[in-house]
């Protein structure tokens, strides 16, 4: 856990008890600048982070750690407003806490953040999977229909078709797709 704050005794009792509960922690940095630093050079698995700092603020940085660099933040903040509140879920923070925060909270949000940050990976990689099954097709169907055009024959004999040259060349079939599309522009 990387801890960033630019009170250097906040920032050392908040790592005495995440010492406490087993983290292992990175830092700390004092304000949201040094954080981007040492991101880019330790790669933590999670930020625990204030909103106001010098130089660049809690804010700021998360907008830019996160979707640069994915690492998941916690705000640990003094300030509870709803601006502040419906900032950091707009810059993408995975967990808000109070301070002063007990080891115990601070054990409780960085649990439900870090579980959040995996459903979110959970979901991106689903994401990504599903675009691809739709690329793939996508190339399919052209390939067929471009089989249909040059044998003239049916939708269904043309997926057999497609089925069978994967299966005897033991490449996908969205390959061969690719194969018959990439070939069917030379002629």
């Amino acid at each position: 856990i990387l801890v960033v704050d630019d009170e250097l005794l906040v920032a050392q009792g908040i790592m005495a008890s995440l010492a406490s509960l087993g983290y292992e922690i990175v830092g700390p940095c004092k304000n949201g600048e040094e954080a981007i630093q040492k991101c880019k050079e330790d790669r933590p698995d999670i930020i625990l982070m204030d909103i106001q700092m010098p130089v660049m603020d809690g804010m700021q940085a998360a907008q830019i750690i996160f979707p640069e660099l994915d690492i998941p933040v916690v705000m640990l903040t003094a300030y509870s407003d709803d601006t502040y509140l419906r900032n950091c879920a707009a810059a993408g923070v995975f967990g808000f806490l109070l301070k002063p925060a007990s080891a115990e909270q601070l054990s409780a949000g960085l649990a439900v953040a870090w579980q959040r940050y995996l459903d979110h990976v959970e979901q991106r990689s689903q994401i990504v999977d599903l675009q691809q099954r739709l690329d793939d097709r996508r190339l399919i169907e052209k390939a067929k229909w471009i089989i249909v055009k040059r044998k003239e024959i049916s939708e269904p004999d043309a997926m057999k078709m497609l089925q069978k040259q994967s299966r005897s060349s033991r490449k996908s079939i969205a390959a061969v797709a690719r194969a018959v599309i990439d070939s069917d522009g030379l002629l």
